[in-house]
């Protein structure tokens, strides 16, 4: 039986961080939500939304916050258990960066023009 979850990689621009956990990949392009009518269903709306690769960084001594906090314009590429891996193309870190210092990690957020699947 294959594995299916557990193990994964995060990297950006070609650099990989220490991803302690809380390990998401974000990639629906397109949310739809359903319209009903008081006489039933109606049909559904379709709104873009922005694919993001989100986890929790180990706060290692090579990790700076401030870098992470000012990247831009990146490829960060997600490999998961599963053998699947997901690239996010033209990259940023968005939200904040708040430490938790109890961890030792800072949960950091890239969100992304476009996502693909390998």
């Amino acid at each position: 039986m294959a594995g299916i979850a557990g193990i994964a990689y995060v990297k950006v621009s070609g650099r990989q961080y220490p991803l302690k956990g809380n390990f998401t990949v974000g990639t629906t392009m397109i949310e739809r939500t359903g319209i009903a009518g008081q006489d039933g269903f109606h049909g559904f709306s379709e709104m873009p939304r922005v694919p993001y690769i989100q986890g929790d960084i180990s706060l290692a001594p090579d990790v700076s916050v401030e870098v992470l906090a000012a990247m831009t314009n990146e490829t960060v590429t997600a490999e998961l258990r599963n053998g699947k891996t997901y690239v996010l193309r033209e990259a940023f870190t968005a939200g904040t960066r708040e430490l938790n210092t109890s961890e030792g990690q800072v949960q950091v957020r890239w969100e992304g023009a476009s996502i693909d699947e390998f």
